[in-house]
């Protein structure tokens, strides 16, 4: 068997992640770091991103040939383009719960979380095909359904923790597992 190896890397910070905002096709607000993020990997790699002004500057800081991959675009947040959470639970409370509570619900017009899962579901596959280490700069909803895709049904197997690894939990009505960032020296924090 092959060995495939798939580094996930979140698309550095916009200005609407910071106002809890679905997103646009905004830039990221950080500056370049000073070096090549490649440093960070001992071998080659193929480095691909999804087709979003954010994802592609952040994957120019690996200072490598990059690959634009549709499959990891973010989801289509239809409608709610652009909103606030806070908009939308004064707006549209039901819409949101609904949305929040059944991952086939899609009451902004776009592509409901099922589908998302599907789509990276199919792209997790297709790397099936191509042995060696995939470094992808994406989206968190497009990270959170990759996760969901390895994780589901024996679970328990499908998670490595590593010696002095660190798992953040938070609970604030539900828990939620945090994955920290990369931490980018020379950039804007």
């Amino acid at each position: 068997m092959q060995t495939i190896r798939l580094t996930l890397i979140c698309h550095a910070r916009t200005v609407a992640q910071k106002l809890a905002c679905f997103p646009t096709n905004e830039p990221v607000e950080e500056t370049a770091p000073s070096g090549s993020l490649a440093s960070c990997f001992d071998k080659t790699f193929r480095l691909t991103c999804g087709p979003e002004l954010r994802t592609r500057q952040t994957a120019a800081w690996f200072g490598h040939e990059i690959h634009i991959d549709h499959a990891l675009r973010d989801c289509d947040w239809g409608r709610w383009q652009g909103q606030s959470i806070k908009d939308l639970q004064r707006n549209e409370p039901e819409a949101l719960q609904a949305w929040l509570e059944d991952p086939h619900a899609a009451p902004h017009g776009g592509e409901s979380v099922a589908q998302l899962r599907e789509r990276v579901a199919a792209w997790l596959v297709s790397l099936q095909a191509t042995p060696g280490h995939v470094v992808a700069v994406t989206h968190p909803f497009v990270i959170r359904a990759a996760l969901m895709q390895v994780v589901q049904g024996e679970a328990f197997h499908s998670l490595d923790v590593e010696p002095l690894a660190a798992v953040d939990l938070r609970f604030a009505g539900r828990w939620r597992l945090r994955l920290s960032g990369m931490s980018v020296e020379g950039a804007e924090q």
